[in-house]
């Protein structure tokens, strides 16, 4: 297996990724009933791959606040330590099932990193 390079590298690891969230019934509420991405899938998966991108390869472009659009979604349903850790299982997975090297290694830190983050401004923002 190779290691991430390129755009079309981290899409494979987001649409992976989302097939997995949609599959598992623990966490997809949040994607077709909180925030229905259900219904404009490849924009947000447009999206994520600019975030990762940028984050992976520099490749900039990523605008939007994440913590804030994270926020928003914990004050809809609330989102727990547990869903975090779905999360990161089938995040991790996609990447495990597809790459490896170096990028595979720093976009699972990374996604690690951000969800601890994002867990404590959760909690910050009670």
């Amino acid at each position: 297996m190779q290691d991430i390079q390129t755009q079309e590298d981290i899409y494979k690891v987001v649409d992976e990724f989302y097939k997995k969230l949609f599959a598992d019934e623990r966490i997809s509420y949040i994607f077709t009933d909180v925030i229905p991405v259900d219904q404009k899938l490849e924009e947000h998966l447009q999206m994520l791959v600019k975030f990762w991108s940028q984050a992976i390869l520099g490749t900039g472009g990523y605008f939007n606040n994440m913590t804030q659009i994270h926020l928003d979604v914990h004050n809809k349903s609330a989102l727990s330590k547990e869903l975090f850790t779905i999360w990161l299982e089938h995040f991790e997975a996609a990447i495990n099932e597809n790459f490896e090297g170096f990028n595979g290694e720093r976009m699972k830190n990374m996604a690690h990193n951000l969800s601890t983050i994002m867990q404590i401004k959760i909690a910050q923002n009670k």
